[in-house]
Formats: structure tokens, C-alpha cells, sequence
């Protein structure tokens, strides 16, 4: 038995004895959340079209959070349940051969055909003492060093330890370990790993602390690290504010990333054992596969009645791609970047960005959203010369206000990604959601 196994049954046991306790039951809420899912990827540079993808799926995702039993210290417990049903899979799903791979939606089996559907399940034990609590279980983190995937039909989901404390007015403290996850097309628990790192080379420790400081109301400061065992150390720090103008606001989004090597990843030994990063070194460079990048960013919106303009710049440098928690099964890295299709975090690369969003509200159609976007990368690091990409997405949402089906919401995502240095790619899809509050 594990760690967190072994942690998690503790929390149980504890609860057998105090689960009638006022709290753990009162303040109990559980929802089942219904998502349909249409998926159209169509790649336009490839020569067999194995990339492409048409999928349809409809996802069951039932949330439950415990209260707290009465005490000094209460404990809690939360439970996640997700699963995926294909309703259609009349494309390529990224077919290669072996069974339960993940595909763009589904997993796949060893013909590369999608399965009729998937599921996984998780629970998580708490522990909660003054305004600290400790979670021990499947965590969906959403932290700068580290955020979950939940762009297709499920989440991703990770397993691990987290402890945050909110004892100090304005600080938010936190930290943990993660040991594996189990990707959001996927059934299998996997360890962890970066992109470029070979088949076999992958670690179950990735250590992450650090806070944010609400300095004004309008102001927060933040602080993370972030430790993947074996293959990066990285510092960030981070800035918002919002600033109320007679006419409008304004709000400022600062981010500052340094990721250098850890373990094997820092010698040529453990590089050649596949505990490499993706990036671009010159031929016979002594340092290739090893993690060193830099990636800054400062984003700015403003904001006036419905309207809400942005326009951001990211730079890149070192020689390595941007490192993140990425097991080959869609992952999100924390940049102003990562968008529909692309995440612009190549070796070098310089990255301009404008956005568009217009909320209908202010013409009388409450729920109404619609939002373009457009980036544009360059200087990105190649055996060529600097290569080039651009993305355009635009995304129109609406939700209903009132009436029995309150809250059903709908969205289609469409995007195309265009340049030198990746597939070209359109791409659209096409959700219809609800949380249904069960109690």
C-alpha cells in the first residue's frame, strides 16, 4: 500500500467514527454535471491525415464534497466521478497501435478505433485544523506550476498530497507532492514527465509550493515553485491588478517563469537515458535535451460596459522549450499562450496577442458571449532559421438565464492554427453542458 493509499484509508477510518457529526453531512453537496461534446480536428500539411479526428462523446461528471465533522480538527471527504460514452467516432482518432492509447476524445484500442466508453474514479481524504487544510487523494490543481487539462469530453485528474492555509488575512499559502495522472482520454495511471522525454523516462515526484498575498483589494502577489524529480526546477512570479478608471478599467496580468535542470536531466548520462526536454541546441551542442528557459509575459484589458479589449506580449529564451507536466495526453501550461490549439512555447519564440470579447448582456441578451482571438509567434528557435506560427480562435457561449433548464449552457470553439513550425490545423467543437445539483 502507498503513501497516499495508506493516508487516504486513515481519513476513512476516522470518518467511520464521526460521520453523523453535524457539518460532515449538513454541508454536503453533490452535483452531476452533463457534458456533450463534438470534436472536429482536420489537419491540412500531414501525409496520411493521422492527426485528424471527428468525435462525439457525451461525459457524466458527479462532483461530491463532504463538510467537516465537529471538532478541533474535522475531517472530510471528497469523491469524483467521471464517464465518457462515445455517441460517434466517424474520423481518425490518432491511431497507433497499441490498446487503451489515448486518442484526441476516447481511448483507442490496438486497430486505433475508439472504445463505446471509458471511465475513472477518484476520492480524496481532508483534514482541516483553524483555516489549513490537507487533502490527500485526486487533486485537480490549479496553480501556475501546475494546472489541470479539461479541454475535451473529462478532466485530467492527478494523485497526490496538497496542504493550503488561509490562517493569515490576504495570504494563501500552500504546498504538495504529485505522484501520477490519469489524462483526460485516458483510464491509465500514468507517472510524470515533461515533452521530448523518451518512453521510459518519467518520475512520480513532482513537488510544488508557494502563495499568493492579497496586497490591496485589488492588488495580489504570487509566488510558486515547482519541482519535477529529474527534470526541472522552476521559480515563478506573478502579478494582477485592477485598476477602476473614470471611464472603464484596466487590468494588469504580469507573469515571470525561470526553469532550469534537476537530476538526471543536468548530465549527459541521464539525458541519454531519455530524461530529456524538447528545444533547439546546435548540432553536437554538449547541453542538448537540457531544461533552460526563461518565458515572461505582461497581458492588458480593458474593460467598458460589454466590451472588453487585450493585448499581451510573452518572450521566450534558453534553448529549451518551456517545461511543464506534460504525459502526452493534453496538458495546459500556465502561459497567456496556451489557447485553443497551440501554446506558442517554443525555444526562442516571441508571441503578440489581441483579443477581442463582447458580452451581449449590455444589449439586452443576458448569457450572450462572443470572444476572437489572434496570436502571432516568431523567432522561434530551428535548424532553419526562425520559424513562424499564428492561431486564430473565436468562441461564441451562451447560457440560459431562467426557466426549468436554467444554466444549460452552449459553446462552439473554432480555431486555426497556421505557420512553419507546426501541423497546420482546423479545429472546431462543439459543447452543451449542465450541473444538475443533486443535494
Amino acid at each position: 500500500m502507498n503513501k497516499s493509499t495508506l493516508a487516504v484509508a486513515v481519513t476513512l477510518a476516522a470518518l467511520a467514527n464521526q460521520a453523523t457529526a453535524a457539518g460532515f453531512i449538513e454541508d454536503s453537496t453533490a452535483t452531476l454535471g452533463l457534458r456533450n461534446f463534438y470534436y472536429d480536428r482536420n489537419d491540412k500539411n500531414t501525409d496520411n491525415n493521422n492527426g485528424e479526428a471527428r468525435e462525439w462523446g457525451q461525459g457524466l461528471i458527479f462532483n461530491y464534497t463532504s463538510g467537516f465533522t465537529e471538532g478541533t480538527v474535522g475531517f472530510g471527504l471528497d469523491a469524483i466521478g467521471l464517464v465518457g460514452i462515445r455517441l460517434d467516432s466517424g474520423g481518425r482518432n490518432n491511431k497507433v497501435g497499441r490498446d487503451r492509447t489515448p486518442g484526441q476524445v476516447f481511448p483507442t484500442d490496438h486497430d486505433g478505433s475508439a472504445v463505446d466508453s471509458y471511465g475513472k474514479a477518484g476520492v480524496t481524504g481532508k483534514v482541516r485544523f483553524a483555516k489549513t487544510v490537507a487533502q490527500v487523494g485526486t487533486l485537480l490543481p490549479k496553480l501556475p506550476v501546475v494546472t489541470y487539462n479539461d479541454g475535451r469530453l473529462l478532466p485530467q485528474t492527478f494523485k497526490g498530497g496538497q496542504v493550503t492555509s488561509n490562517d493569515i488575512d490576504g495570504l494563501t499559502l500552500l504546498g504538495g507532492k504529485l505522484e501520477s495522472s490519469k489524462g483526460r482520454s485516458s483510464t491509465d495511471d500514468v507517472q510524470l514527465k515533461v515533452a521530448g522525454a523518451g518512453a521510459n523516462a518519467d518520475t512520480n515526484k513532482f513537488y510544488y509550493a508557494g502563495g499568493d498575498y492579497k496586497l490591496t483589494k485589488d492588488l495580489t502577489l504570487q509566488y510558486y515553485y515547482g519541482n519535477l524529480e529529474d527534470f526541472y526546477k522552476q521559480h515563478f512570479l506573478g502579478l494582477t491588478h485592477n485598476w477602476a478608471l473614470p471611464v472603464g478599467a484596466l487590468k494588469t496580468d504580469l507573469r515571470y517563469f525561470n526553469s532550469s535542470s534537476d537530476g538526471k536531466n543536468g548530465s549527459g548520462s541521464g539525458r541519454s537515458e531519455g530524461y530529456r526536454s524538447n528545444g533547439y541546441w546546435h548540432a553536437g551542442d554538449s547541453k542538448s535535451g537540457e531544461v533552460d528557459n526563461q518565458a515572461w509575459s505582461a497581458m492588458f484589458t480593458y474593460s467598458l460596459s460589454g466590451h472588453a479589449a487585450s493585448l499581451g506580449y510573452q518572450q521566450l529564451s534558453g534553448k529549451s522549450d518551456f517545461p511543464f507536466l506534460n504525459q502526452g495526453e493534453g496538458a495546459t501550461a500556465y502561459l497567456i499562450t496556451d489557447r485553443q490549439i497551440g501554446k506558442f512555447l517554443n525555444a526562442g519564440e516571441r508571441t503578440w496577442l489581441a483579443e477581442y470579447g463582447y458580452d451581449f448582456a449590455t444589449l439586452g441578451v443576458p448569457g450572450l458571449k462572443a470572444t476572437i482571438t489572434y496570436l502571432s509567434g516568431d523567432n522561434i528557435d530551428a535548424a532553419n532559421g526562425d520559424n513562424k506560427e499564428w492561431e486564430r480562435d473565436f468562441r461564441l457561449d451562451y447560457v440560459l438565464q431562467d426557466g426549468a433548464l436554467k444554466g444549460l449552457g452552449f459553446s462552439w470553439r473554432n480555431a486555426s492554427l497556421r505557420g512553419n513550425d507546426s501541423t497546420d490545423q482546423d479545429e472546431n467543437r462543439l459543447i452543451v453542458s449542465y450541473s444538475l445539483p443533486l443535494f
